[in-house]
């Protein structure tokens, strides 16, 4: 059985200078969670993590109100897993990209990049950006917790469609893959997978999932000449919520990583 996962960014001492046998104080948010909301016991074991591949294992030693102090069972650095899979989700209404973004991490996408459509209802504009990304970043640390990672996902800016079709550009130079998900595609991405002997040599693994009102012919051709190939996903049309799920579980089964 998998242990409770907590962020170990306000432990005490930072969890990358623990050896087996330390003492380590969890407090914060993180420790309040763990003391207050989980009720962690005395003698439980629970893992601390740092986001970047570092796990900490240790098993309650005391309770203090609103923190607890661990002892150091373990220390454990996970590689990251490879190749790197990318979602590129444009922004949705309804909180449906919110949805694709927390499905995305328990999968274990590595890197979510959003995306400002064309056909995006929901705008990140001005001072609004920031807060939506950090709301990406927070959704992200929850759902990694909840599917016990050690890694979580890196949130980037927002991308309009002329930057993304630079980003896809400089990601198939640089040795990666893109899909870009769409009911004009020829191929699903399943064949694709399983024909194209160049995706299980790639660094990094991108899809890309349009928005409710779909992308744009200016953005497909844009993304196409920019290297990515256009596939279909199935024979049914997802929503942009549960697209980008749909397409990484492909991947991680063709790629091994699941």
């Amino acid at each position: 059985m998998t242990l409770p996962v907590f962020l170990g960014h306000e432990a005490t001492p930072a969890l990358d200078t623990l050896r087996v046998g330390d003492s380590v104080e969890l407090g914060g948010d993180e420790g309040r969670h763990a003391a207050k909301v989980r009720r962690m016991q005395v003698g439980e074991r629970l893992d601390l993590v740092n986001g970047r591949g570092l796990r900490v294992r240790g098993v309650v030693d005391t309770l203090g109100g609103a923190a607890l102090t661990l002892r150091v069972e373990a220390v454990t650095s996970e590689v990251p897993p490879a190749p790197t899979l990318i979602l590129v989700q444009a922004l949705a209404k309804g909180g449906r990209d919110e949805q694709a973004v927390e499905s995305a991490t328990e999968i274990g996408v590595d890197r979510v990049l959003p995306w400002q459509a064309n056909r995006s209802i929901v705008k990140w504009v001005g001072s609004k950006a920031e807060r939506a990304r950090a709301k990406w970043v927070a959704l992200t640390e929850a759902a990694a917790k909840q599917s016990r990672r050690a890694w979580v996902p890196v949130v980037e800016s927002a991308a309009d469609s002329k930057a993304l079709a630079r980003w896809v550009e400089q990601l198939v130079a640089g040795g990666g893959v893109c899909f870009v998900c769409h009911e004009e595609g020829s191929d699903t991405l399943t064949d694709y997978l399983r024909d194209n002997a160049q995706v299980g040599e790639a660094t990094s693994i991108a899809v890309v999932i349009g928005p409710e009102g779909g992308i744009d012919e200016g953005e497909l051709a844009a993304l196409r000449e920019a290297g990515a190939a256009v596939v279909l996903l199935g024979p049914h049309v997802l929503r942009s919520s549960s697209a980008g799920a749909a397409a990484l579980t492909l991947v991680s089964a063709a790629t091994g990583r699941w």
